[in-house]
């Protein structure tokens, strides 16, 4: 299928007057998004918690996670962000595609607005 790749904007939900507009893949084996702890302290995103993750290589690595606005395809939705290190990838997870109501087409490779978000 390929890499997909999106564009996706950033902002504080405390403080929505700065944001960061950024191309970034799309990793449907990532819980949460990654970015560089540069760009969220820019925004003014603070850590609230701190999160143990396993890589792919199986380390497992303690994070500071914060939270932020997420848009994308004209969606818009607060999700977690993890405060990446020197080495890590940045990547849009699965929470906010999930948030923002949007997946993976598996026919083309893109991303796209759901049909329809699974309920029970």
């Amino acid at each position: 299928m390929g890499h997909v790749r999106v564009l996706a904007k950033f902002r504080n939900p405390a403080d929505p007057s700065v944001s960061i507009e950024m191309e970034l893949l799309v990793d449907t084996g990532s819980t949460y998004t990654w970015l560089r702890r540069d760009r969220l302290e820019r925004l003014g995103i603070r850590p609230v918690g701190l999160r143990r993750f396993r890589t792919i290589e199986g380390r497992v690595v303690e994070r500071p996670v914060g939270e932020a606005v997420v848009e994308c395809l004209g969606e818009r939705a607060t999700t977690v962000v993890v405060f990446g290190e020197p080495g890590d990838a940045e990547v849009l997870g699965v929470h906010a595609l999930e948030g923002l109501g949007l997946e993976v087409d598996p026919t083309t490779g893109e991303l796209r607005k759901s049909e329809a978000i699974l309920a029970l």
